[in-house]
């Protein structure tokens, strides 16, 4: 089939997420019919680099080979089981993991970013009650994102997607976030956020953060300090801490979790997309044995989490993430025919950065991406650039959103091999970290002509 036929059909079928599908009447909707690495190829053989991880789950390429073999393995002899009564070896062996990984004591797997924070955020009020108090309010951070189910979009403060529901949204106060990185901002914010933390402590389940970066919220970053005071305030008052770490966590922010970077341990720790590498739904929310405990009662008290999800703990995406693991337990960087590959053998390293693991090399990685996005700086409509480890924004000045100008660099991006979907006025990177310096290359040097080219039309 050809690509035209195939939009056609597509378009009399398909309601697609995010997207006002008139826009579809003159952008074309593109078929795509294979990947591997960071290359996504249409059925014309047109290619694209994936620079946002198609939507930041796709962090180890696609067609990794390593993740292939093992959902094929596992394919063979468990796709699916009952995770209420029944479980299996791959469950364990990945709770287990992430267990030690992160210091938790408990998971609870659901099957998207959205569900885990909906679980996150049940789990915290229901503990209140448990203990017997109601709590009903939540606190989060101004310009937060935390997903699109009702109690997620509820604790969100992205007004372009919550605010068609707010008659049937749950109860949510947002508190300030820092301008910028800097110490003062943090401070700043902290004096502000501590006014509100004093007022409603008594009536507040839980705080839900992004820590170090809002993705959604058009790529805003904080710095640690400024989680590491929010910790603090919720020990302070006695409030849970929720870290939603769907979109930052698995090395996107240059540290495996973004609370690593902090020193903080919150009360929960919602993970998602990078979990299975990009591969299948499926999440999990890490808690500990004192919020578990309130839940472990006789029957008869009522007091279980009566949550659930048919998926929940597929042995596929469970087969997906346990690779993911080994991949980042196990894989090093080596050079072969000129491409850097992560390789599962522990061979011998013989040239500079054979041998690094993945974080080492994220590293060098961003890096590379910030020393060559400077020239940036020098466009009259950029404002700011701005990177926390594999996640780089550029941000366009306050062009009318009516405008729609960064819709038009993903019409460009498009037209010359790259996927770039931003976010309003803001031009963002989070590729796969198996992107080589060549597809960096061409990933900034497009992204500049963009930028550059809509500043010059009227």
């Amino acid at each position: 089939m050809k690509n035209q036929e195939i939009m056609q059909k597509d378009l009399k079928f398909n309601w697609h997420p995010c997207t006002q599908m008139k826009d579809h009447e003159f952008l074309p909707i593109i078929p795509i019919k294979k990947g591997k690495g960071v290359w996504l190829e249409d059925f014309e053989g047109n290619r694209y680099i994936d620079a946002i991880s198609s939507w930041w789950v796709n962090i180890l390429g696609h067609s990794n080979e390593y993740i292939n073999k093992k959902i094929k393995e596992q394919l063979k002899t468990l796709e699916h089981i009952i995770f209420a009564g029944f479980t299996h070896e791959g469950a364990i062996k990945l709770s287990e993991r992430l267990c030690k990984l992160t210091g938790f004591d408990k998971v609870f797997y659901a099957d998207n970013g959205s569900s885990a924070v909906e679980v996150a955020i049940k789990m915290a009020f229901h503990y209140w009650k448990n203990k017997g108090e109601v709590r009903e309010l939540f606190l989060s951070l101004e310009n937060s994102y935390h997903g699109e189910t009702i109690g997620a979009l509820s604790v969100g403060d992205v007004g372009l997607y919550k605010d068609t529901y707010k008659e049937i949204l749950i109860k949510n106060i947002t508190i300030p976030i820092p301008k910028d990185k800097s110490e003062e901002e943090a401070l700043k914010a902290l004096k502000e956020a501590e006014k509100i933390f004093e007022k409603y402590h008594k009536k507040v389940s839980s705080l839900i953060i992004e820590p170090l970066v809002q993705c959604a919220g058009y790529m805003k970053m904080h710095s640690p300090s400024f989680v590491k005071g929010l910790r603090e305030l919720c020990d302070k008052y006695n409030i849970l801490m929720i870290a939603d770490e769907i979109a930052v966590g698995f090395g996107r922010t240059g540290t495996m979790f973004a609370c690593e970077q902090a020193g903080v341990k919150p009360d929960f720790m919602c993970l998602s997309k990078g979990l299975t590498g990009g591969y299948l739904p499926l999440s999990v929310v890490l808690t500990t044995d004192e919020i578990y405990m309130a839940f472990y009662c006789d029957y008869e008290e009522l007091k279980a989490f009566l949550h659930s999800h048919s998926y929940t703990a597929n042995p596929l995406g469970i087969a997906a993430a346990n690779a993911v693991l080994d991949i980042f337990e196990n894989g090093k960087w080596k050079m072969e025919n000129g491409k850097w590959v992560l390789n599962m053998d522990n061979g011998q390293w013989t040239m500079e950065n054979e041998g690094l693991g993945i974080l080492e090399f994220n590293k060098k990685t961003s890096k590379y991406i910030w020393d060559n996005i400077q020239k940036f700086k020098s466009l009259p409509n950029v404002k700011e650039i701005r990177q926390t480890g594999m996640i780089t924004a550029i941000e366009m000045i306050d062009y009318p959103w009516q405008e729609r100008k960064g819709l038009k660099v993903y019409e460009y991006g498009l037209k010359n091999g790259v996927l770039l979907r931003p976010l309003g006025n803001v031009i963002y990177f989070m590729p796969p970290y198996v992107i080589q310096k060549d597809e960096i290359d061409k990933m900034i040097d497009v992204a500049y002509e963009g930028i550059k080219k809509v500043n010059s039309e009227k």
